[in-house]
């Protein structure tokens, strides 16, 4: 069973299929298929009722999520899912016509079969579920949640995860490591080394970049998420400005991009398109310096 974040099946036309007949939800039960559907509504006692075509249905809070029976999951986990689409194992038919659903019982079988499997190394699907200052939340499969900390998603630095990412965005990132409970999440690892993004670039071009920070020596321009340049001063420019910057030179032994500012774009609204440089297996080292620069930044999978 391929165990995807939230949202991955619901539109697929094998889903739609169980999910539109009380024939194929009763199917859906008898083979242990996890399916989804949208949360339309979370009563005072914090059961969610499912938006099916063919039935009323119903996940109760203790099968909402693992975690929330013995309180090691808040009600706030529940509560947030309203208008989301949500994982489910169909688990019976009540005399009224309503279906019994377990979001629990698709979290546990994910747990068991795919994310108590995963190793440090191993690269994943993950979706964005919610941003705070320190880091990125993330859906690695039917719900279950993990965090990308903030100094892990690029090598440029971004002032908060909302600068890189957007509720609701599909991404990859790799599992630096584990414990017994918990599974650690790195992303800057997939964005490229200092010279796989450097050539993208030649001395003499104008390119377009986005000011990260502004000190008194100078102020840091990315042109990637992996790649940032230093340019010279000047009045009037902020952090999260886009600019057009003028490339000067790239020295690789220094892992440098030296820029001038040319202008500032006031008016211009881009979508960023995260470049992945891998995008599935598994990494077991990786090194974003140059072969001659004497500053190391590596990470190491074990």
């Amino acid at each position: 069973m391929n165990y995807k974040p939230e949202g991955c099946l619901f539109r697929t036309a094998e889903n739609q299929k169980y999910i539109s007949s009380a024939e194929g939800l009763a199917e859906a039960m008898s083979n242990g298929i996890i399916l989804e559907a949208r949360v339309a509504v979370c009563d005072s006692s914090h059961n969610l009722i499912i938006d099916l075509p063919c039935a009323r249905a119903i996940i109760p809070r203790t099968e909402g999520a693992v975690g929330i029976e013995d309180g090691s999951t808040r009600d706030i986990a529940l509560i947030s899912r309203v208008n989301k689409i949500v994982c489910f194992k169909v688990t019976g038919f009540d005399s009224d016509g309503t279906v019994k659903l377990s979001r629990k019982s698709a979290q546990e079988d994910c747990l068991e079969h795919y994310i108590n499997n995963l190793t440090s190394g191993d690269i994943i699907d993950a979706r964005v579920t919610h941003l705070e200052q320190f880091g990125c939340f993330v859906d690695i499969g039917c719900g279950i949640p993990s965090l990308i900390p903030i100094d892990a998603i690029s090598v440029s630095r971004i002032a908060h995860p909302s600068d890189r990412f957007r509720n609701g965005d599909f991404i990859h990132a790799v599992v630096k490591s584990r414990d017994s409970d918990r599974i650690f999440l790195t992303h800057k690892e997939l964005l490229g080394t200092w010279e796989e993004n450097a050539s993208m670039f030649e001395a003499g071009e104008t390119v377009s970049g986005i000011v990260r920070s502004v000190e008194e020596y100078g102020i840091f321009v990315e042109l990637a998420p992996n790649l940032a340049g230093l340019a010279e001063p000047r009045a009037g420019i902020k952090a999260g400005q886009h600019v057009s910057v003028y490339i000067k030179a790239l020295i690789p032994e220094k892992m440098k991009v030296k820029l001038i500012i040319v202008d500032t774009c006031e008016d211009c609204v881009t979508e960023s398109t995260i470049k992945y440089y891998q995008e599935s297996g598994r990494i077991d080292y990786w090194c974003y310096s140059t072969e001659n620069s004497p500053k190391k930044i590596e990470t190491v999978f074990s």
